[in-house]
């Protein structure tokens, strides 16, 4: 195994949500876009014991509406078993980049929410995807679910670490 990277250019990319089958295969929640993409990237980070461990994927495919993968070392259902809840990560240079005003989520996980007026709400603890847009969970003096779209998010400003929204702090 080689040595991982700086906590600060990971990434999570999906996570081991279960076993598949008695050879070591386990099935996959895969965060990317198209959902196969997490396939592409190589080598997975897994985190294990309380840190991230470098991994090669032996061989993965998708599989209905998921995917499965096989982790070298893993070959069998119990040794595979210890995999189940880890998080798989990967280095951030792994990623394509993206383009004038588009964001990884993990860019904007962490950022400080701020109304156009200045009165700040919170901080993006996480995104969700519901479909029609994607929401920002917003978690200040309370939790906020502030839908990811034009109308709402006026800018995203990555260097001074502020998302600047319109916004009744009210809402």
């Amino acid at each position: 195994m080689t040595r991982p990277p700086a906590p600060d250019s990971r990434v999570i990319v999906g996570r081991v949500a279960g076993l598949y089958g008695v050879r070591g295969w386990v099935k996959v929640h895969s965060e990317t876009r198209p959902r196969e993409e997490i396939l592409n990237f190589r080598p997975w980070q897994v985190m294990l014991g309380g840190e991230w461990k470098v991994i090669p994927l032996a061989e993965g495919r998708p599989h209905g509406k998921g995917i499965v993968a096989r982790l070298q070392g893993y070959e069998d259902r119990n040794r595979a078993g210890e995999l189940i809840g880890a998080e798989i990560a990967v280095e951030r240079q792994q990623l394509p980049p993206t383009q004038a005003g588009e964001y990884y989520w993990s860019d904007l996980e962490g950022l400080k929410v701020v109304t156009l007026d200045g009165t700040e709400l919170g901080q993006v603890d996480y995104l969700l995807e519901t479909g029609a847009n994607d929401v920002l969970v917003v978690k200040g003096e309370r939790e906020r679910l502030l839908p990811y779209i034009r109308s709402v998010v006026r800018e995203v400003d990555l260097d001074a670490g502020v998302i600047r929204v319109d916004w009744d702090p009210a809402d």
